[in-house]
């Protein structure tokens, strides 16, 4: 499973434009988003961020532990299929840098907030 199968609805889920305001200027009520949802299911309300960034966390967890299970077979002779277990690292790799640099816009999202005056 690839980290960006794995999360690769999360975008587009949280890129989806919200309903625009009437011609009155009076705001309309948001219809749900559809999140992990098959085709023709009923909507379901959205996550929370904090939910989206834990479904974010617990899919680079499982990328380094399949990347660390590919590796030990390799080293224990049951697989001989080196380049899988280079590719699963870096795979593994690239999901941890791309949540750190979510992580580090979070945090500088937050303190660019807190240096706005009230």
């Amino acid at each position: 499973m690839s980290l960006i199968g794995s999360i690769g609805n999360i975008p587009s889920a949280l890129t989806q434009r919200l309903p625009g305001a009437t011609q009155a200027g009076a705001p309309v009520a948001p219809t749900p988003i559809r999140i992990d949802s098959p085709a023709g299911a009923p909507a379901t309300t959205p996550a929370d961020f904090g939910s989206v960034f834990d479904q974010m966390i617990k899919a680079v967890d499982a990328k380094q532990h399949e990347a660390q299970d590919v590796t030990r077979s390799v080293l224990t002779g049951q697989n001989n299929q080196l380049h899988q277990s280079v590719i699963a690292m870096q795979e593994a790799g690239v999901a941890f840098q791309l949540m750190v640099e979510v992580r580090n816009k979070l945090v500088e999202s937050y303190q660019e907030l807190m240096r706005m005056p009230a």
